[in-house]
């Protein structure tokens, strides 16, 4: 069974997610794809599909939202598993219902949502003073659920 994963990430840190989810599924069977950076295979090749982002301000990044309307029938016909980066403990369920299509949502074989991770030393003067002010954080934070990805990849495989 091949899988495509397709994934953004504003600071790195859902694509780390989405190379474990690779090698916890079998990196033969997996291809990842970052959407802001390569071409998309044809999804005829594959037989499940992942998709993964990042919430940044409150919402996953554009290209996952387009390709997510515009691939919704194709995806309908295929495994899916949906997954998020989240470091808003509080909003992440909602984060998640926000990011992808119901329809998507509830087709999912499976739906992750892995914590995330503030890197302060990659964020600029804004974002620094948006993450202090909402979130309450102003040092760089790792909080990336291991057991979550695990359980999502057992799903998957």
């Amino acid at each position: 069974m091949k899988t495509l994963i397709i994934y953004a990430s504003k600071h790195g840190t859902t694509g780390e997610v989405a190379e474990r989810v690779s090698r916890l599924i079998g990196i033969n069977k997996c291809r990842v794809v970052n959407i802001d950076e390569e071409i998309l295979p044809s999804l005829s090749k594959f037989d499940s599909v992942i998709i993964g982002g990042s919430i940044y301000f409150g919402h996953i990044q554009k290209k996952i939202q387009r390709f997510c309307e515009i691939y919704t029938e194709e995806l309908l016909q295929k495994r899916v598993g949906l997954f998020i980066c989240c470091m808003k403990r509080q909003a992440e369920r909602f984060e998640f219902n926000n990011a992808f299509p119901s329809v998507l949502i509830d087709h999912a074989t499976a739906k992750g949502i892995f914590g995330g991770e503030f890197k302060f030393e990659n964020l600029n003067f804004v974002e620094k003073l948006v993450v202090r002010k909402n979130i309450g954080i102003n040092k760089s934070v790792r909080r990336i659920n291991a057991q979550s990805i695990n359980h999502f990849a057992i799903l998957m495989q």
